[in-house]
């Protein structure tokens, strides 16, 4: 199997559907989906399988107990399938974010990270990648956008910045 065109990180999802319609994206791209546990949902889930419809079985997706498990595991990954002088830029999705998602500088092989529909991501991750943090611009009104929608219009300006699926 070749390297993923990128990697879409949820942390500690709660809602299937969503996590269900993300994976649908991860395959349309040829991305990797990681999940951060715990889950608020079990991966037999029948409202995941039907979100993801019957393209879950094409989901490249692993499960991890934490974050630094899932550090560790995309370092491995990193070092096996990259040369020494490439990079992985990790992004981190949060209405937070002191960048608009246009700023960023993405690449094949970037990490995208959404929080949990419930509660973002947590303050000690954003704070360490602060200068990482993007968001999408919205109006005052709103307090947070879906995060399927979210990851799907992330996933897809990553995409078109460098140039498309080849």
């Amino acid at each position: 199997m070749s390297s993923p065109l990128l990697h879409v990180v949820l942390y500690e999802p709660d809602i299937p559907q969503n996590t269900g319609n993300i994976g649908r994206s991860c395959v349309a791209v040829g991305a990797k989906l990681w999940l951060v546990r715990p889950l608020g949902f079990l991966m037999d889930d029948r409202y995941l399988k039907r979100a993801g419809m019957d393209y879950w079985q094409y989901v490249d997706c692993e499960v991890v107990d934490n974050w630094q498990h899932l550090e560790a595991r995309l370092e491995e990954i990193r070092q096996l399938d990259r040369p020494a002088d490439s990079r992985q830029k990790f992004w981190f999705l949060t209405k937070f974010g002191s960048r608009v998602l246009w700023a960023a500088d993405f690449q094949p092989g970037d990490v995208l990270v959404f929080g949990s529909e419930t509660r973002g991501l947590p303050e000690e991750i954003r704070m360490q990648h602060a200068d990482a943090c993007l968001s999408l611009p919205m109006r005052e009104q709103v307090r947070s956008l879906n995060l399927a929608s979210t990851a799907n219009t992330v996933i897809y300006e990553a995409v078109r910045q460098f140039g498309g699926l080849a």
